[in-house]
C-alpha cells in the first residue's frame, strides 16, 4: 500500500481502509503514525522505521499491542534462505492511494501485469523514438516514491540495470544534488522546470548586453533548426558547445532525457528547455489509474511542443463529447473528455465499486480531463471537467488556464484563483516573490518586514496591477481578470494540506483555509466596482 498523502488523517484513513498490518515509516513521520495508533491498532501490528526509533516511541506503540523495530533491528530478523512465493500477473502489486485534490483518498488497485506492461511500454517507446536506458544511465529521483510517476520510472531504470540517485529532500538544494549526481535522466514537474527556467534567465539577464545578444542569436538559430525538424544533437552542435554547454553543466553535464508530467508545462518553458539544455524533453500525461504516462510527446519531434503527444503502445485513446461545456469530439477540431482503454490500466478502486463504475464504462476509463486532438495526432490538454465553474452571468471559467497565464508574471511564485456561480468576478490568493516585494518597498519608501508588506494595500494594488497587465498581455477575457488579491507570505504547502506532492492545488482545502479571506476579497471587489 502506498500513501503519499501528507496529513495524519489520511494516514489513519488509509491504514484502516487497506487493513494495513505492517508499516515502513520515515523517522520524522513516526509521531504522525503513533498519534493515530489508538484508532488503527486493530489492523496495524508492526512499525519499522527506515532509520532509528526511540525507546519512548517503542513503549507508546507496545502499550497498544504494536511492535516497533529500527531498520538495523529489522534487517537482522531476516533469513537468506527464504524462498519468495511465486507471483501471478493478475496479483495485486500495490494499492496506491491518490492524494486527490478532492474528497477522501482513493485506493487505486494496480496489478503486477499492468505495472510490467508499463515498464515494457516505456522501453518500447524509447526504442522507437530515442535510445533505451542502459547500465551507463543514472536516474535522479526526487518525486515521492509512493507517486506513480516516480515509481514506474524507477521500476524501468531498475529493469534496465541503470543507477538511481535520491535527492536530500530539500527543494532549495535541488540543483546542488543534480550537480553531485550528474544524472542522464530526470523526471520533473512544471514547478521545478519553472524554477530552472527562472534561474537560467536571471543569470543571462545579469551577464551584460553583449552576452545577452550572443545568447539570443544562438537561441534563435537553434530554435529555427529544431522547428525545421532537425533532431536535438544536430540542430546546432557548434552553439551547443560554445553557448549552451554551461547550462548543460549546470544540470550535471550528462543529461540526455528530461521528462515532464503531473501538470501542464508552459509552452514557453518547454521551448526554452528544449533549446538550451542539449537534451530531449518529453511532456507526458497520465494518472495513477493509467500506471503513469499514457500519452507522451516525442523528444525529437519539435512540432509536439505544447502537447502531451501520442498514446503509449499499450493504450487506446478516444475523446467523448461534453455537450454541456460545448466540447464536440466529432467537430473539425475534435475536443472532449479523454477516455483510455488498454493493458496499462488500474483494476478498480479498493472497496469502492460505486466509484469504479462511475469512471470505467464499457472498458473505457473516463479521466475527467478535456483534450483536443491536433492535426499531427498529438493530444493537447485544454481543461479539467471538475475545474470549470460558471460565474453568475453564465460565463464558463477554466481556472487552470487562468492560473498558468498569471504565473507568467515574475512577481509571484504561486496563485490560487477562485470564483463561483453566485459571484460575477474572480478573486485570488497569491504567494508573491519576496525579493520583488521588498525591492518595491525600498523604491517606494515603504518600511516593514515581508509579512507586513503583504498586508500593505499599496503592495497589494501593485501586485494586482502587474498580474492584470500580464493577463491582458496574454489575452485573458474581461471576466477572467482577477478583481482582488490577498498576498500570502507563506508558500502553499503539504503541512496545511493545501497542495499535493506534485504541487497541484487542493482547491477544496484552499477554500476551507481561506474562506474568510475570500469573503473579504469579494467585499473589496464589490466596493471597487461600485
Amino acid at each position: 500500500m502506498d500513501n503519499r498523502n501528507g496529513g495524519a488523517n489520511a494516514v489513519e484513513f488509509i491504514i484502516n481502509h487497506a487493513e494495513v498490518s505492517i508499516a515502513f515509516v520515515q523517522e520524522n513521520k513516526i509521531p504522525a503514525v503513533l498519534s493515530c495508533l489508538p484508532r488503527c491498532s486493530t489492523n496495524l501490528k508492526t512499525i519499522i522505521s527506515f532509520s532509528k526509533i526511540s525507546s519512548a516511541q517503542k513503549q507508546e506503540a507496545e502499550e497498544l499491542g504494536v511492535c516497533c523495530f529500527s531498520w538495523e533491528e529489522f534487517s537482522q530478523l531476516g533469513s537468506l534462505n527464504y524462498k519468495l512465493p511465486p507471483k501471478q500477473k493478475t496479483d495485486i502489486c500495490t494499492i496506491m492511494y491518490t492524494s486527490g485534490t478532492t474528497g477522501e483518498p482513493k485506493g487505486v488497485i494496480l496489478t503486477n501485469g499492468a505495472i510490467m506492461a508499463q515498464v515494457l511500454a516505456i522501453d518500447h517507446i524509447l526504442l522507437l523514438t530515442d535510445k533505451v536506458a542502459t547500465e551507463e544511465d543514472s536516474f535522479f529521483s526526487f518525486l515521492p516514491l509512493a507517486h506513480i510517476y516516480d515509481q514506474t520510472m524507477e521500476s524501468y531504470f531498475i529493469y534496465k540495470g541503470s543507477s538511481i540517485g535520491f535527492w536530500r529532500g530539500d527543494i532549495r538544494f535541488l540543483m546542488e544534488d543534480i550537480q553531485e549526481l550528474k544524472p542522464t535522466a530526470f523526471c520533473g514537474v512544471p514547478r521545478v522546470y519553472d524554477r530552472i527556467y527562472a534561474g537560467i534567465n536571471s543569470k543571462i539577464s545579469s551577464g551584460g548586453a553583449f552576452r545577452k545578444t550572443l545568447f539570443q542569436y544562438a537561441y534563435n538559430y537553434k530554435l529555427g533548426n529544431l522547428e525545421k525538424g532537425l533532431p536535438q544533437d544536430k540542430a546546432a552542435p557548434l552553439m551547443d558547445r560554445l553557448i549552451f554547454d554551461k547550462i548543460k553543466q549546470g544540470l550535471g553535464g550528462r543529461i540526455r532525457m528530461l521528462l515532464s508530467g503531473a501538470a501542464p508545462l508552459s509552452r514557453h518553458v518547454e521551448e526554452f528547455l528544449r533549446v538550451v539544455t542539449c537534451s530531449t524533453l518529453s511532456q507526458g500525461y497520465g494518472l495513477t489509474e493509467s500506471i503513469g504516462g499514457c500519452l507522451t510527446s516525442i523528444g525529437n519531434v519539435y512540432s509536439m511542443v505544447g502537447t502531451v503527444g501520442v498514446p503509449m503502445t499499450t493504450i487506446e485513446v478516444r475523446l467523448e463529447s461534453v455537450p454541456e461545456m460545448g466540447y464536440d469530439a466529432l467537430s473539425s477540431v475534435p475536443r472532449g473528455e479523454i477516455c483510455l482503454r488498454g493493458n496499462t490500466l488500474f483494476s478498480g478502486y479498493h472497496k469502492r465499486q460505486d466509484l469504479t463504475e462511475d469512471v470505467l464504462v464499457d472498458g473505457w476509463f473516463h479521466t475527467g480531463d478535456i483534450g483536443e486532438w491536433q492535426p499531427n495526432g498529438a493530444m493537447k490538454i485544454i481543461d479539467r471537467k471538475k475545474n470549470i465553474f460558471k460565474l453568475s452571468q453564465g460565463e464558463y471559467v477554466a481556472v487552470e488556464n487562468i492560473e498558468s497565464t498569471y504565473l507568467r508574471c515574475p512577481l509571484i511564485t504561486s496563485i490560487w484563483v477562485y470564483g463561483n456561480s453566485f459571484e460575477s468576478f474572480l478573486v485570488a490568493v497569491v504567494v508573491p516573490d519576496q525579493k520583488a516585494v521588498e525591492d518595491w518597498a525600498v523604491n517606494h519608501n515603504v518600511s516593514g518586514d515581508f509579512n507586513s508588506l503583504c498586508e500593505n494595500l499599496k503592495a497589494r494594488k501593485y501586485i494586482l496591477d502587474e498580474l492584470n497587465s500580464t493577463g491582458h498581455k496574454h489575452q485573458l477575457r474581461g471576466f477572467e481578470i482577477v478583481k482582488a488579491v490577498h498576498l500570502e507570505p507563506n508558500p502553499f504547502d503539504m503541512e496545511r494540506d493545501l497542495i499535493t506532492p506534485t504541487f497541484k492545488l487542493k482547491r477544496q482545502q484552499l477554500l476551507k483555509h481561506y474562506k474568510d479571506t475570500v469573503d473579504q476579497l469579494y467585499s473589496e471587489g464589490k466596493g471597487i466596482r461600485a
